[in-house]
């Protein structure tokens, strides 16, 4: 089954190195750049495909304009990344996936799910990376979302149980 990484906010600020935010997680599970660094290179060895949400994409660019310091190498770093989500550069997703969440329906879809979720104390740039998730486990990747919120972490898709082949035949 093919693979996909989902990178939240709070990955993407510790993968970036943005001051203040270059940690994240609780004692239990905490990431810091080596740890991230280490897991992505294991995952692209692998040939798993990263997404880099929309929200994630907003919410670290504003995470960076706020820093004190290295504003200008930070921006750039993401706007690379940014970059090769827009080309589909292994390994990233195409970011065209992520946009019919954008249009009309999807947006309609995220007014009508998003007051649930705010009541669990879900922000709204989580809710779009849970669809982006649910988007790709429905189509059939294995999904993992890599952050250091809980929170999020437990909206992360399962994953289905593989077909017994002898079952497949009658599929």
């Amino acid at each position: 089954m093919r693979k996909v990484i989902i990178i939240d906010t709070s990955i993407l600020c510790v993968y970036l190195e943005v001051a203040g935010k270059d940690t994240c997680g609780n004692d239990n599970n905490k990431w810091d750049k080596k740890r991230v660094d280490a897991l992505l290179q294991k995952e692209e060895q692998e040939s798993t495909t990263f997404v880099l949400p929309l929200a994630a994409i907003i919410e670290t660019g504003n995470h960076i304009s706020q820093a004190k310091l290295k504003r200008y190498e930070m921006a750039q770093a993401l706007a690379d990344l940014m970059v090769k989500a827009a080309d589909a550069t292994t390994p990233w997703a195409a970011f065209t996936e992520q946009s019919e969440f954008w249009d009309a329906e999807g947006l309609k879809k995220l007014a009508a799910e998003w007051s649930k979720l705010a009541v669990q104390q879900i922000s709204i740039g989580d809710a779009t990376i849970k669809t982006v998730a649910e988007y790709y486990a429905k189509s059939g990747f294995l999904v993992e979302i890599l952050t250091g919120d809980e929170g999020l972490k437990a909206y992360q898709p399962s994953t289905p149980p593989p077909t017994p082949r002898r079952k497949m035949n009658k599929l």
